[in-house]
Parts: C-alpha cells; structure tokens; sequence
C-alpha cells in the first residue's frame, strides 16, 4: 500500500515542480523587461529612440533661431534627458520697424523683393512722397518660419534700422474652443434636423425651425471667426515704416547791427507796408466802382426833381408863381380877389 502511494505521489511531485519551474521563468523575463524599461539615466538607450531625441534636439534648437509656422510644439524634458513633444501651440506674429534710407522708392522695392523670395506678399503700401526724402509705409504677410530672417535681412540690406518692435500672440486656446463649439454646433444641428423630420405638428415644426435657424447662424459665425484665426496664425504681419535722410539743419548767420543795418530794415519795412496798402486798394477797388455806378444813377434820376424844387425857390422869393393854368395873367390874385378887366386907354 506504501509503495503505491510512493507511485502515485512521485508524478503528482514532478508536476509541481514543474509548474514551479516554468513560473518561475516567467517571473524572470517579466522582471528583466522592468529592468530594461527602468534603466537609469545613465544607460545607453536604443538606436531608434537615440535618433528621435537627436531630431528633437534638432528641432529645438531651429526653433531658437526662427519661429515655428504658426503651430509650434512645446517640449518638456525628463531624467532621461529625452524630449516629449507637447501639445500643438498656435502662435500669431506682428512686427513694426522703421528704416532710415538713403533712396526711399529703392529701399522699399528692395523690400518687396526680399518678401516675395520669402514666400510672402504685399498687402498694402502708403507713400506720402516720391524721391529719396520722402517715406513710406509697407504692411506685409510674411511665412511664419521666415518670418525672423525677413526681419533680419530688412534691416540690415535697406538702411539703418531705427527702431524694432514685435510681440506675439498665443491663440491655442481660443483655436481649440472655437473648434469645440464649432463641432458641438454641427452636432446639434445634425439633431435639430433629425427632429423636424420626425415633427407632426405644425407647432413643432415651426418651434424645431426656429431653433435651427438660431442655430445655424451661430454655426457660421463660428465659421467665420475659424476663418479669422486661420488667416492670423497663416501669416505673420510686418509692418514697415521708410523715412529718408534727415534734413541738413544750417545755422542762421549773426546779424548786422548799425546804421546800414537800420536802413535796410526801414526799407524793407516801408515796401512791405506799400505792398499790404497796394494789396488792400486791389481788393477795395471792384467795390469801390460798384459804389461809383450807383451814385451816379441816382443822381442822375435826382436831377429833374433838383431843377423843379430851385425853380419853386426862386418864384418864391420874387412873389411870383410859376407860369401855369392859372398863371399870373389869368390866374387868381394871390390875396384871392378876381382881377379886372383892363379898360380902354
């Protein structure tokens, strides 16, 4: 009896060893693979992820140099020394500079040259006058990653630079909320129109199409503003402001002082005074013949009625009245008596 449990127990004891042993192994390979994932800092690291922290090194020491096109990705560093790639992030560029020139209309189609070959473009141009003392203002669109060595070149290839300023804008977050409306508006809208089909009603139907249409115009206002970020983060605007050569200043010269000096300063005075008086009778003058046709017409149309009231005068002052209908040979008397008749001599 012994001797069968003997049998019987020395396979049943092979097994267990054996599960042991192959548990074993495993727990082996499963600790030497946490190992390898936790090698320390100082560790060589595999090939493939030696050349992907060689080129994020790469990219971020170009991204020192020049801005990234309108999206740039953050980094973040680790023990290990390898770089992760953060999120996207949408940058918005603007710059002003002012160049002193010596010839104004060449710097600035210097300028335009050097934008083109950029891979930028013009968009709108301001010149108050031609020639080399005149000045200009020039606003251009220019590729985000070149947007530092057009700057550069600027001022260094046109003239004396003498002022610079620039700033940028971080619009990730107005970016990713205008997309998050932007879906969220699409998808109830999507909703919206699930539901008319499904209205019986002609209220419901009314009610479900007012609301789409609120929707609706909600949705392409975000559209609209979508648009407005993409043209921002597109391009990097510069502003460029050409100003010429300043002015030769001359000092005046000292003046004389004595009795010449007197002289012509009375002369000068004593023309100029003619010369204001000669300008004042200029512009009196078609006023004053105006003035002299009127009162000649009205003398003229006095004069008939001057003659009769002198002629009354002097009647008067003789006692006799002026010759008329009842003159002084067939009048009445003055004293009002009737005059005789003259008899015969």
């Amino acid at each position: 009896m012994s001797r069968l449990r003997c049998r019987t127990a020395l396979p049943a004891a092979f097994v267990v060893a054996g599960l042991l042993l192959l548990s074993g192994c495993g727990g082996g390979d499963r600790g030497s693979i946490a190992t390898n994932d936790q090698a320390p800092a100082g560790a060589p690291v595999p090939a493939a992820k030696a050349e992907s922290a060689d080129q994020s090194g790469g990219s971020g020491e170009a991204a020192q140099r020049r801005p990234a096109a309108g999206r740039t990705k953050a980094a973040t560093g680790t023990g290990s020394g390898v770089e992760i790639a953060g999120p996207a992030r949408t940058i918005v560029y603007t710059g002003e500079m002012t160049v002193r020139a010596k010839d104004v209309t060449a710097a600035a189609e210097n300028a335009k040259q050097i934008v083109t070959a950029a891979g930028g473009r013009l968009d709108s141009e301001e010149s108050s006058s031609s020639g080399r003392h005149g000045d200009a203002t020039l606003v251009f669109k220019v590729p985000p990653d070149a947007y530092q060595r057009v700057v550069a070149q600027l001022g260094k290839d046109l003239g004396e630079r003498r002022s610079l300023r620039q700033s940028t804008e971080d619009v990730t977050e107005q970016v990713a909320d205008v997309e998050s409306r932007l879906k969220s508006a699409q998808a109830s809208l999507g909703q919206l129109r699930t539901l008319l089909g499904k209205a019986k009603t002609i209220g419901e139907v009314l009610s479900v199409e007012r609301e789409i249409s609120s929707r609706e115009a909600d949705l392409e206002s975000l559209q609209a503003r979508q648009k407005a970020l993409a043209a921002q983060t597109a391009a990097a605007t510069l502003t460029l402001r050409l100003i010429g050569p300043a002015a030769v200043v001359t000092e005046p010269e000292p003046e004389e002082q004595g009795f010449l000096s007197g002289l012509r300063d009375g002369w000068r005075a004593m023309v100029n005074s003619a010369k204001v008086a000669l300008m004042v009778l200029g512009a009196l003058l078609p006023w004053l013949v105006v003035l002299a046709v009127l009162w000649f017409a009205v003398a003229l149309a006095r004069r008939p009625y001057r003659r009769r009231a002198a002629a009354s005068a002097r009647g008067t002052e003789r006692g006799v009245e002026p010759a008329g209908e009842d003159g002084p040979d067939g009048g009445t008397p003055p004293d009002g008596r009737e005059k005789a008749p003259a008899g015969p001599a």
